[in-house]
């Protein structure tokens, strides 16, 4: 627990320095006008895929100025958990029409410890980091029979990443100061899915980007077994993996996020 509050005080410390279509009118009398109503495409098909993911999360923090020593921790589920500060959102959508998708996805989780202060110049001490990351990916089926499909795609990555720190009065008067940076990577992306028969079946997922445009690489990889419960529900289970190495302007940062992953489609 003080290796991942001193982790989170170094990572805040170096933030803190630096398509519809419309119908046409119908006229059914000289004075009077209706318009059509509005009619989705047959073939629109709408996806809502809560998940719950519980990573292991490993990160490195490697300040550019050398007085400042490196700092580096890996969190299991349990610790990632009793230093929320809220309930944290994770959640993805897709709409596909025919071959084309989009594929969007949302994770908020905010983190906090304490900080070590020895009790000399300050008091009690608290540390703080948010880390919000949202992707689109647009997807093109280039395969597609009863058994399987494949899907290449485009898109990009946001990050946001807000840090604070919070001392308490000691001989020195009470500070708190926050502040935060944001990127975002284009990606390239690849996903494909096999029915295995009674029902389940297996989907893999895996894009790369970065390219030195925001990130030097961010990539993610993402396995999964699935059930059909429902025509119109599956269930999956499997393992995720979100990775990115970024250089800010006066630290680089590793981060690599592992672990099970359980989720629900529901297709309306």
């Amino acid at each position: 627990m003080r290796n991942f509050g001193t982790l989170l005080a170094v990572l805040a410390a170096i933030l803190l320095s630096g398509v519809s279509t419309s119908g046409q009118a119908q006229q059914p009398s000289p004075t009077s006008s209706q318009p059509e109503p509005l009619l989705l495409p047959s073939n629109l098909e709408i996806s809502a895929i809560p998940y719950f993911w519980l990573p292991w999360t490993s990160t490195s923090v490697h300040p550019f100025n050398p007085r400042i020593s490196t700092a580096s921790n890996t969190i299991d589920p349990y610790q990632l958990v009793s230093h929320l500060t809220w309930v944290p959102f994770m959640g993805a959508a897709e709409i596909r029409d025919g071959p084309l998708g989009l594929v969007v996805d949302y994770l908020h989780a905010p983190l906090k410890a304490g900080v070590s202060t020895r009790n000399v110049l300050f008091g009690s001490g608290g540390g703080g980091v948010t880390i919000d990351t949202g992707s689109a990916m647009f997807l093109y089926r280039t395969l597609a029979d009863p058994v399987q499909y494949a899907d290449v795609g485009l898109g990009m990555r946001a990050w946001g990443l807000s840090g604070g720190i919070s001392l308490s009065q000691g001989l020195l008067p009470p500070v708190s100061v926050s502040s935060g940076l944001s990127w975002a990577d284009p990606l390239i992306g690849l996903r494909y899915h096999r029915d295995l028969g009674n029902a389940f079946a297996t989907t893999l997922y895996g894009d790369v980007g970065g390219f030195g445009i925001g990130a030097h690489i961010d990539w993610q990889i993402l396995a999964t077994i699935d059930y059909a419960l429902q025509p119109a529900t599956d269930l999956h289970v499997g393992f995720r993996s979100l990775n990115f190495n970024y250089a800010g302007a006066r630290a680089g940062f590793d981060v690599h996020m592992y672990g099970p992953i359980v989720s629900a489609t529901f297709r309306f």
